[in-house]
């Protein structure tokens, strides 16, 4: 068998192979099984969008959302106010510090980074 024949086989068995995946693809969504799977797709669906509104609305009236409502205005004026920013510099400040003291601890005597910024 010659190396161009080999190649038109090949590339008919791939064409073959498409137009047979094609069908397949063609007769499931057509059958019974799948009209059925899309229904149940469809059904669903909406269940979980009833489902999603039933929650959005219980969030905007109910308790918990009215709570969580007013814990988000009440950031939101700690952020405006800056003690969010202040709040966040000494808790980083503090960590830093207790990393660092660490750090120095397990490097032993003599080896501290405070001590090489003296020589």
């Amino acid at each position: 068998m010659s190396e161009k024949q080999s190649g038109d086989d090949l590339s008919a068995e791939f064409l073959k192979l498409g137009q047979n995946l094609k069908q397949a693809a063609e007769a499931a969504w057509v059958s019974p099984e799948g009209q059925r799977l899309r229904g149940e797709i469809k059904s669903g669906l909406r269940a979980l969008e009833k489902g999603l509104n039933e929650a959005a609305a219980e969030m905007t009236t109910g308790e918990t959302g009215q709570k969580l409502k007013a814990e988000v205005e009440d950031f939101s004026e700690r952020v405006r106010s800056g003690q969010v920013e202040s709040r966040l510099r000494e808790d980083l400040l503090a960590a830093l510090r207790t990393i660092n003291s660490h750090l120095d601890k397990a490097a032993g005597p003599g080896a501290s980074a405070s001590d090489e910024n003296k020589v």
